[in-house]
């Protein structure tokens, strides 16, 4: 079959624009082949090239003592966490095809970070996730639809963790009308290694062998990193073939082979084939090693006859790796990929002139420089539109709601209520790692093999950063690091997820530029690098562009098991006080969202040198023994915080926040931040408050545990209670009844 003519409207069509295909033109002196041109419209797409982002990304700080491999460099990022150990982490999107094929696009997202993980050399350990969906509340087919995705994504995640083995051990979940036909799913993974074990992604060693290992190559995922480069339309259906199909049963083989081996002295490098397949591992490592890479599509092991050299080329077939064997090795690879009952072939080598070069046998059908593809492609400078710091919400507009009713309202939100219906599907218990269950405001898991204690956390708000990108990114960092720090960890480091609409529009990449700022800003001021992630741009559909959702994971280190912090209470008696200042921001909150149905007014200030003096704090009486629980206050403010930690305690709470002249909606349900609700023994009181006075931090205390299964409020002459049953039942039963529904 001859292929088609190169056409300005076949080039339209793989998304390069005239300019683009020009420069295409320059670089090979000549018109490209068929071929050439689908290598050119996946590695110069924004999913592999970040060709809008990249100028913004040189913004984060990347660099540090405990920096081991820098962002940008491999697959993932590399943390020193002491004692010749290391942690590789990353997180990276699978959003359009979640979208289009919702178990699969997200089954698939797991698959991939996971090979990123391994990839360095790094066993994994544990995955984490972040999800947004539509509303799924109501009986409309878009919350019908919103319901179906929601199922989907939690499915393939199960699906593909459960049977790889690997606990899901944190994650979160919102649910807002923006996401409505574009959820994010958002995919994280952390793996662990000896410093001497990290691999590099490199195709060093001219003469040295290409080996291709893993399952076959198939028609599935077809352009992928194309289709994930364009708003998802009407049409987008039509794309199923750029959704790819995951075995996990096979991944587990491929982890197990590829550690393997590269335990062994036989590998020179090693890389992934993620977005766009074969084409973008072949002309990475050649780049990386400053070499080419010659290989031929007949060799490459193939699930279906008569698969094009351009199909083999740009298919993201899953569970694939690109090996460059040191030369004399090559019986090593073949006796490892047999053991594990892997395919396996010599596809090609590596030269010495810098080019990728693709035969179909005899005939060559891609002769492209390979830096030229990997990272001299299109860079862009978009303009970014003028933005207006909103106005501090004026309460006067807000109508004054009964917090008697409030709390469960918010409690029973889905953004809100408890996620246990996600997590359940999860094996989060496998390898026996996991020290705190999911819905704590941070994971914990005990790393055996290296004696150490991790913690992990994701965040983002996206309302505060549809309103003020700059400040929601920054407080995405800190809430992060306040997570850690009432789980007892210190933050190592930091990977992200930039979720955005079509930055050709003005609005969208202010929203991105301000959002790396914020994230820049808040890195810095707690001094963790950023090791990586992911940009996924054109999250748009025909109901419009989603919140701008600059998705922060961060792992910290916990030194000593006696400092593991928890969210819930202990003990009746116990006494309760709250770190930071009470506050009054309702701005951008979600009791303005849910009872008032409204995304106004500015989000709440976040001053960093107060932040971290809490944090400070707080780890300072946890390492003292002074801690018995510690939960941070965030959505839904300091009445929801200390419903979650009586929830599973079968106790109560007597709270009194003393006199004021506040509204006490506003008291109980602002979203002022730099915020922790903690508990104490009695006898431990002195104490604590003679270290925290010492701090320098605000704190007081509010009240006490109590063996009532109440929770009682109290704010200047109002007075609130409720059943703690009956708040935990609407918190647990709220997610389920709408999915049963």
């Amino acid at each position: 079959m001859s292929n088609p003519a190169i056409t300005p409207e076949l080039i339209a069509k793989h998304g390069l624009t005239p300019e683009e295909y020009q420069k295409v033109l320059d670089i090979l002196g000549r018109e490209p082949s068929f071929e050439e041109l689908g290598v050119f419209s996946v590695m110069w797409s924004e999913h592999c090239s970040y060709k809008n982002s990249r100028p913004e990304l040189r913004k984060f700080p990347t660099t540090g003592p405990s920096v081991l491999v820098k962002a940008g460099e491999e697959n993932a990022g590399v943390i020193d966490i002491g004692d010749g150990w290391a942690v590789a982490f990353k997180i990276e999107s699978h959003n359009h095809p979640s979208a289009v094929e919702p178990f699969q696009g997200a089954a698939t997202g797991v698959g991939g970070i996971i090979r990123d993980i391994f990839t360095m050399g790094a066993r994994p350990v544990f995955l984490m996730d972040s999800l947004r969906f539509g509303s799924i509340e109501g009986d409309s087919e878009q919350a019908k639809t919103n319901r179906r995705l929601f199922a989907g994504v939690v499915a393939g995640i199960a699906h593909y963790g459960n049977c790889i083995g690997l606990p899901t051990v944190a994650g979160e979940v919102y649910f807002d009308e923006s996401y409505s036909g574009n959820p994010l799913v958002n995919a994280f993974c952390l793996g662990i290694l000896r410093h001497e074990q990290i691999a590099r992604g490199a195709a060093e060693g001219i003469g040295n062998p290409v080996f291709y290992v893993g399952a076959e190559t198939g028609r599935d995922g077809l352009a992928g990193a194309a289709f994930a480069s364009r708003e998802l339309t009407e049409e987008s259906k039509a794309d199923r073939p750029a959704v790819q199909v995951g075995d996990p049963f096979r991944e587990k083989l491929l982890l197990e082979a590829c550690l393997e081996l590269l335990a062994t002295d036989a590998v020179a490098g090693i890389q992934d084939m993620g977005a766009a397949g074969l084409t973008c591992s072949t002309c990475e490592t050649a780049s990386r090693g400053g070499t080419g890479v010659e290989i031929d599509i007949q060799l490459v092991p193939q699930r279906a006859k008569g698969q094009t050299p351009y199909e083999v080329l740009l298919s993201e077939s899953q569970e694939r790796m690109l090996v460059i064997v040191k030369k004399g090795q090559e019986d090593v690879v073949k006796r490892i990929f047999e053991k594990w009952d892997l395919p396996y072939a010599e596809i090609g080598k590596v030269t010495d002139d810098g080019k990728m070069r693709v035969r179909n046998g005899g005939d060559f059908v891609v002769d492209i420089p390979a830096r030229s593809l990997a990272d001299d492609g299109p860079l862009y400078f978009r303009e970014a539109a003028p933005f207006t710091p909103p106005s501090a919400l004026d309460l006067s507009t807000v109508p004054q709601a009964d917090p008697a009713e409030v709390l469960p309202k918010l409690l029973g939100h889905p953004s809100i209520a408890s996620k246990r219906w996600v997590w359940r599907q999860y094996d989060h218990m496998v390898r026996t790692g996991t020290a705190v269950l999911p819905g704590s405001d941070a994971a914990v898991f005990i790393v055996r093999e290296a004696n150490k204690i991790l913690a992990a956390a994701t965040d983002c708000n996206a309302v505060y950063c549809r309103l003020d990108p700059t400040v929601g990114a920054r407080i995405a960092v800190a809430e992060c690091a306040r997570n850690l720090a009432c789980s007892g960890a210190v933050p190592l480091g930091v990977t992200d997820n930039l979720n955005f609409g079509n930055p050709h529009k003005p609005e969208n990449f202010y929203q991105l530029r301000a959002a790396v700022e914020g994230i820049s800003e808040g890195c810095r001021a707690f001094n963790v690098p950023v090791t990586g992630g992911n940009v996924s741009l054109y999250n748009e559909s025909p109901a419009g562009t989603i919140d701008p959702t600059p998705t922060i994971s961060m792992v910290g280190r916990i030194d000593d098991a006696a400092h593991i912090t928890t969210q819930s209470f202990k003990e009746a008696g116990d006494q309760i006080y709250l770190l930071g200042e009470t506050g009054d921001e309702l701005g951008a909150s979600h009791y303005l969202l849910a009872i008032h149905g409204r995304k106004e007014g500015a989000p709440p200030a976040l001053d960093f040198d107060k932040e971290k003096a809490i944090h400070a704090a707080l780890l300072g009486v946890i390492r003292k023994g002074l801690v018995r629980s510690a939960h941070d206050c965030s959505e839904g403010g300091l009445a929801v915080a200390i419903a979650e930690s009586n929830f599973g305690t079968n106790l109560g709470a007597a709270i009194d926040l003393g006199a004021t002249d506040q509204r006490p909606d506003v008291v109980l349900f602002n979203e002022t931040q730099g915020r922790i609700v903690l508990s104490t023994k009695v006898s431990d009181t002195d104490a604590l408050e003679k270290e925290l006075a010492a701090s320098g931090v605000p704190f007081r205390k509010i009240g006490e545990v109590t063996a009532k299964q109440e929770l009682s409020l109290k704010t200047g002459e109002n007075s609130y209670s409720w059943p703690v049953s009956s708040l935990e039942k609407t918190f647990e039963g709220a997610i389920p009844s709408l999915m049963e529904s």
